[in-house]
């Protein structure tokens, strides 16, 4: 079997075992891996210590197995599909919310900053502060709730993924008559995922640095084998941005500094998620009433208008009693066994309770903000 046919059947097998996209990347330096170091060394990565770990590794994948040779890379639609890619949507209410994945596209969100320009939607928007008057994440309806974002909503990823792409290396092995090694990766490697993701054509690096394609937009987990297999590599990602700027003007923190460039300690998503100490004061009226995460970037975009929504059941909200919107009050009265038993098998307990009960703090104070501000505009009517 040469490495087309082989590259062809590993990724029908993939498709059959539910992943909505497939592609195969060379197992060795991924583009412009120096990015990282710029990056780290410009303090863009905030308390996330652990990124300035196995640098060597990131850059090439081919290092995390002896023989490497490919990486199959699969993505996963976590999505709802439930009215994205509306200014609307991405300001407020109590609704929806990595790759990647923890952060959004904060966790190495400025590690693809590629100078690719597509001819995509050429359409701008305004900033997100608009008509309303408020900052992006806060809507005209304040309960004491508070938004988490969609990748969170049901069981944790990692779990789902990796079991899939185990099943799947079984099914290899069945189909090829050839012995391989595999390695399997679901966002806890030392991996760049998104640069892999566009070598393989999974989808293009956009200006928010989320891993983007035309037909399931960005809400989709990345996962990745490993292998010592030869196969051929798919079609880099072509750009299609274009000219559209929504994701970086509706950013109500600015952490979106440059196109396809972020700073992630401005980023809601890692202050909510990966920061562990205090939030700056001048960051908390930004954050709106995100309690877990942000999806503002991705909710703007206008190809996730039409992205399908996820046939994943384990992704779906139901498990996490805290998803889509988090009483308040049930977080900041929450004991640590309440904790662990919420939020058995979900993905937020990336967050610890006192984060979780921090950013409570910081959605209740804005509604409050909030109300007064709109009482006031009432009063003076």
């Amino acid at each position: 079997m040469i490495a087309l046919e082989r590259a062809n059947l590993i990724c029908a097998l993939a498709r059959a075992a539910g992943f909505e996209r497939v592609g195969i990347a060379p197992a060795g330096p991924v583009a412009r891996a120096d990015y990282l170091n710029r990056w780290l060394e410009a303090g863009m990565a905030g308390e996330m210590e652990y990124l300035g770990r196995w640098r060597e590794l990131r850059a090439d994948p081919g290092r995390l197995l002896p023989g490497a040779r490919s990486v199959v890379v699969v993505a996963h639609v976590y999505g709802h599909g439930e009215g994205r890619g509306t200014r609307d949507e991405g300001r407020g209410g109590s609704g929806d919310g990595a790759v990647t994945r923890g952060c959004g596209g904060a966790v190495m969100g400025g590690l693809s900053d590629t100078e690719t320009r597509g001819q995509g939607d050429k359409e701008t928007r305004g900033r997100g502060e608009g008509e309303r008057g408020g900052p992006a994440g806060v809507g005209a309806s304040h309960g004491a709730t508070g938004r988490v974002a969609q990748y969170a909503w049901g069981r944790d990823y990692h779990k789902v993924i990796r079991k899939r792409l185990h099943r799947l290396v079984d099914r290899m092995r069945q189909a090829i008559e050839e012995p391989f090694e595999a390695r399997v990766c679901v966002d806890t490697a030392p991996v760049l995922e998104r640069e892999l993701a566009a070598a393989a054509g999974i989808g293009w690096i956009g200006k928010n640095t989320m891993v983007l394609h035309q037909e399931i937009g960005s809400f989709f987990f990345l996962g990745e084998i490993i292998t010592t297999l030869d196969l051929a590599p798919s079609l880099p990602a072509v750009d299609h941005c274009g000219t559209c700027t929504r994701c970086l003007e509706a950013c109500p923190t600015g952490a979106l500094i440059a196109p396809y460039q972020m700073d992630a300690r401005r980023c809601i998503s890692y202050l909510t998620i990966e920061h562990r100490s205090e939030i700056a004061q001048e960051l908390r009226p930004l954050m709106g009433n995100w309690l877990y995460g942000c999806d503002i970037c991705q909710d703007v975009c206008p190809y996730n208008r039409k992205a399908p929504p996820t046939r994943e059941p384990a992704y779906e909200a139901g498990t996490n009693p805290l998803a889509p919107a988090a009483d308040l009050d049930m977080v900041a009265g929450m004991t640590a066994e309440e904790y662990q038993q919420a939020l058995a098998g979900s993905a937020m307990k990336r967050a610890s309770l006192e984060m979780l009960r921090r950013n409570a703090g910081i959605v209740r104070a804005n509604a409050g903000e909030w109300r007064e501000r709109g009482a006031r505009d009432e009063g003076e009517c």
